[in-house]
Order: structure tokens, then C-alpha cells, then sequence
């Protein structure tokens, strides 16, 4: 009619179209006009169709708008593109989001805080590291200052993937804008510094986190002792160690344990371990368990004469030995084969109430450590004809030594003994006999000489079928693949089982073995066995090398032939 041009016309249509939500229509008369009378729309009309697009999600459509607008020189607002962008992030439209991003100076904008931030998370989560950290870079080049999550996101992806270069940058950036990373953040950068053996520069961190009264936590205080413990600076172990009780975290029974035997290997060692009992002596009250760390420590360095001097001092002190201390003095002469001073101190206390059976399962286990089988043999007919019955790793260290020495016809008499007793195997102890039988028939030969198979209990017999079967001595016509059900009646399975079995099977050839891998697979908990067995130690891998040169993948699919 001539009363408006028809521009203006077209461009309140398409308007009252998006305001509606009728998106498709508003697109599709869009696109008509566009192709068929050259209509192109005002930059507010095009905002108002993005915002709308970006309400309901329509993604795509915004992308392919946008790439529209740029083609016809036609520039959103700051607010319809940073928009435009965290939505892209938020979606996951990872390459969309970093195109568009390389794309502001043609689209004449910057991000801001907002769109940085969701950008760097989104390029971190997608595994683009290196991208995120030329964004972040950026974002401080315009003068927007990321949150704290983000900058401690990108740090640990760059630690995490060993950067170190990238994150001394960052950190230098950051500083030079007053921007304080958080401490969280200054751990994960010590840790990935001790990884790399970089252990001087993790420490200087540290150094400067004490002097800004910030706490190292305890997780980089670790990593920094055993960093210098490998590289043998044990004047900075012990130092790290008071440093960490100063701010307030509280070392293990293990970590007393590494930093002393550091100690131990100096040419003074004795005046340092003295130095560090001193220091820690004077740091704070001490208790019957810091003494008792220095005894453990001590023990495990083979230096019972400093262990005895800490038991003695701590006496004079008025503190009173509790039963781990007796305990770790015990250890700490066992340790060093001490035999008869261990003797000595074991007559003292295994009188006492409450001390007899702990001390006693002490002993056995240490002795049976020193390859004193016979010693560890006396002190189990000891403790049992004073009415205690010793532990399960009494039995266990036992067994395991006889069988390893050879002596077999000792190990069917204590089965004899335990069988008295109705004593239930352990999983250590069945893998034991199966693994010796897998090796030689002299457990087996042992079994039938000493005992009387003619009246077996149900679980003896089995476990006596079964060292047969290991032992090539038993014949087994059914399916064999189904031994490690006959193996459960008699004590638990774990990965050890499975490898000996896997042993066994491979005499028969492969499919065998693949066909127990195959059932064991249909069980959640056998395959997250079966994956640390095979996986890691590349059992059935090396079993199929072996024959013909084979591969198989993780579902037990034929891949190929080793080259």
C-alpha cells in the first residue's frame, strides 16, 4: 500500500514471530525473503531471534545465524554473543563454541568474565589443555580475572598432564595481576613438581607458602619428603617432617618409618636420629606413640641398638611401654636376627595377662620373616598347648616357608593338626599348596604317605583331589574349566587363585584358559579380578605368545598375530 516500506514491514513480522515463540515460522519466513526479495533484517531484529533461539535451546539454528550475520557484515550486540557462547560451553558443543570464539575479531567482540570462564571449563573437560590455557592467558590480557574454580581447573589439568613450563607461566600471570591462586591449587603444582623429580622448585613453593602463613597440605608435604628421600636430602626429610607437625598435620607410623630409615643410611646416623628425636621431643609434648614410631622406624632400619636407646629413654621420662611398643621392640631385634636377645625380651613379657597371644603371633611370624621355620614350629606348640590359638599369618608364613624349603612332609603334619581343630583355610594358604603343587608332585607324594585318605572330610578330600589335579597325578575327565567352583568349597578366590589356575589350564592350551576367562566375565566381581589379573601382568597375552604369537582383546576377541 505504500504506507511503510516493505523492509520495516517484513522486520516487525519476523519480530512478532519470535516474541511469539513461533521459532520455525520465524526461520522460514526468514529464509524466503532473504532468498527471494534479498530482505535482511536489522541487527536488534536478529538479537531478539538469537535470544529467542538460545531460550529453547535451538543451538544450531544460533550458530548457523550468527555465521549468517557475519557473512553480511552484520555484528550482535556483546550481550547476544557472550550469551551465545556460555550456551555453546554449556551444551558441550565444544568445536562450535571454539569456532566461535576464534571468530570475535571478524564479529568485532570480546568475552567477558562469564564466557572466559565457561570456555576454559568447557576446553578443560574436552581434554584441550593447551587451548585452555591461551584462553585463560587472554582473559587476563583483557582484564577479566577468571573464578577460582576455573584457574584451579586449568591448573590441575596442567599438572596432572606434567606441563610444568604452562604452569609456572600461569602462576607468574597471575601474580603479575595480583591474582592469588588458592593453596589447593599451589599443592597440585608441588605434587606435579616432585613427579618430575623437580624437587628443589616444589620445595621453594612450599617455602613461600610458610612465609605467606599459608599450610601446605599433607598430601605435598608427603611427596616432598619422599621426593628427598630418593634423592637422599635427608636434612630436608627431617626438616619437612617437623615442619608438617608445626602446621599442624599429623605424620603416620609409616612416614616416621621412611624419613628414619633415611636417616639410618647417613655415616652419622646415629647423631641424626638422636637430632630428630631431640627436635621432635622439643616440638611438642610427646606421647607413647611418637616413641613408638621411632622404635618402628628404628626396627625397620635394622638399628635395634637405637630403638632399644628410645625404649630406654622414654622410661626415664616416666612414660610407660604399652604393648605396641613391646611389640616393635620385638619386631626390631626379629628384624635384625637377633635371636637370642629377642628370646630375652620375649621371657619378660609373654607372661603377662592380655601380652601372652599378641606377643606370641609376634614371634612366629617374625621368625618364620628370618627363615627360623623351626624356632617359629616350636612356639606354635607352645602357644597351643597354653590353650591360644595362633593367628591366621602365623599359619600362613609358616606354611608358605615349609613349602619354599621343601619340607612337605612338616606341612601335611600341621594340616593334620588344623584339621582338629576344624580350621578354615585361607585363601594364602590354599594359593600356597596349589602354586607348589603346580611345581613339583612332592606335596602331593607327602599327602598320600601321611594321611588317610580312606576317611577324608568332605573339604579335605577336595583339597587333596585338587593338589592331585595340580599336580598332574589326578586326571580330570570333565570339564576342567569348572575347578575354580571345586576350589571355592575350600577356601576364597582371589586374583592369586585365578593366575594359578590360569597356569594350570595353559598345560591344556589355550582354549582352555580363554573359555574360564570368557564364563569368569559374565561375573562383576570375577572381572574386575580377572582385568587386574590379565591386564596388568599380561597373563593371557604372554600364555598365547608363547604357542602361536596371538592377541586377545579385553572381551577375549581374537586380534591378530604379534609380528
Amino acid at each position: 500500500m505504500g504506507v511503510v516500506s516493505l523492509e520495516y514491514a517484513y522486520g516487525v513480522w519476523l519480530g512478532s514471530l519470535a516474541k511469539a515463540e513461533k521459532l520455525d515460522g520465524a526461520l522460514e519466513f526468514l529464509k524466503s525473503k532473504k532468498m527471494m526479495e534479498g530482505f535482511v533484517p536489522d541487527v536488534f531484529k536478529y538479537n531478539l531471534l538469537v535470544s529467542r533461539l538460545l531460550r529453547e535451546n535451538w543451538l544450531i539454528e544460533v550458530f548457523d545465524l550468527l555465521t549468517e550475520m557475519r557473512d553480511d557484515h552484520i555484528f550482535p550486540d556483546k550481550f547476544t554473543m557472550n550469551n551465545a557462547l556460555c550456551f555453546f560451553c554449556k551444551a558441550g558443543l565444544v568445536d562450535v563454541a571454539r569456532e566461535l570464539y576464534n571468530s570475535t575479531s571478524e564479529f568485532g567482540f570480546s568475552p567477558n568474565g562469564m564466557a572466559y570462564n565457561y570456555l576454559v571449563n568447557t576446553l578443560c573437560g574436552n581434554g584441550s589443555t593447551e587451548e585452555a590455557f591461551r584462553v585463560l592467558k587472554n582473559s587476563f590480557q583483557q582484564g577479566f580475572f577468571p573464578g577460582n574454580r576455573t584457574f584451579s581447573l586449568l591448573a590441575d589439568a596442567l599438572c596432572r598432564e606434567g606441563r610444568i613450563d604452562k604452569m609456572k607461566e600461569l602462576v607468574v600471570i597471575a601474580l603479575q595481576q595480583n591474582f592469588m591462586p588458592s593453596v589447593s591449587t599451589y599443592d597440585k603444582f608441588i605434587k606435579a613438581l616432585c613427579r618430575v623429580n623437580l624437587l628443589e622448585d616444589g620445595y621453594m613453593i612450599h617455602e613461600e607458602l610458610m612465609r605467606m602463613n599459608k599450610v601446605t597440605s599433607k598430601s605435598a608435604y608427603l611427596c616432598l619428603i619422599r621426593g628427598f628421600s630418593k634423592s637422599n636430602k635427608w636434612e630436608i626429610v627431617a626438616i619437612l617432617l617437623i615442619h608438617m607437625q608445626q602446621m599442624g598435620h599429623r605424620p603416620t607410623r609409616t612416614l616416621f618409618k621412611e624419613v628414619i630409615c633415611c636417616l639410618c643410611d647417613m655415616k652419622d646416623s646415629e647423631k641424626q636420629f638422636m637430632q630428630l628425636l631431640e627436635m621432635q621431643m622439643s616440638l611438642l609434648e610427646t606421647d607413647c606413640q611418637i616413641y613408638n614410631f621411632f622404635i618402628y622406624g628404628a626396627g625397620h632400619a635394622k638399628r635395634p641398638d637405637l630403638a632399644r636407646q628410645v625404649y630406654e629413654i622414654m622410661q626415664r621420662n616416666g612414660i610407660e611401654p604399652n604393648l605396641s611398643t613391646n611389640i616393635f621392640m620385638l619386631q626390631s631385634y626379629l628384624k635384625s636376627e637377633r635371636i637370642s636377645i629377642v628370646f630375652n625380651f620375649f621371657d619378660k613379657f609373654h607372661d603377662r595377662r592380655g601380652l601372652q597371644r599378641k606377643l606370641y603371633n609376634t614371634m612366629i611370624v617374625g621368625l618364620c620373616k628370618v627363615k627360623k621355620v623351626d624356632f617359629a614350629l616350636e612356639f606354635i606348640r607352645e602357644m597351643r598347648n597354653s590353650g591360644s590359638f595362633p593367628s591366621n599369618q602365623c599359619y600362613e608364613e609358616t606354611i608358605k616357608l615349609l613349602c619354599k624349603t621343601g619340607r612337605f612332609d612338616v606341612v601335611i603334619n600341621l594340616i593334620n593338626e588344623l584339621e582338629k581343630e576344624d580350621f578354615r583355610f585361607t585363601s594364602f594358604i590354599g594359593n600356597v599348596l596349589l602354586f607348589h603343587s603346580l611345581k613339583s608332585r612332592d606335596l602331593y607324594d607327602a599327602w598320600i604317605r601321611l594321611r588317610d585318605t580312606s576317611n577324608e572330610t568332605s573339604k579335605y578330600s577336595l583339597l587333596g583331589q585338587l593338589i592331585g589335579i595340580f599336580s598332574g597325578y589326578v586326571k580330570v575327565d570333565h570339564d576342567i574349566g569348572n575347578l575354580d567352583e571345586v576350589i571355592e568349597q575350600c577356601f576364597p578366590l582371589n586374583i592369586y587363585t585365578y593366575d594359578i589356575l590360569l597356569m594350570l589350564l595353559r598345560k591344556g592350551g589355550m582354549d582352555r584358559a580363554h573359555e574360564l576367562y570368557n564364563r569368569i566375565l559374565l561375573t562383576a566381581e570375577s572381572r574386575r579380578l580377572l582385568e587386574k589379573l590379565v591386564w596388568k601382568q599380561d597373563t593371557l597375552v604372554k600364555m598365547d605368545a608363547c604357542r602361536k604369537n596371538e592377541i586377545w582383546d579385553r572381551d577375549g576377541k581374537w586380534v591378530g598375530v604379534f609380528e
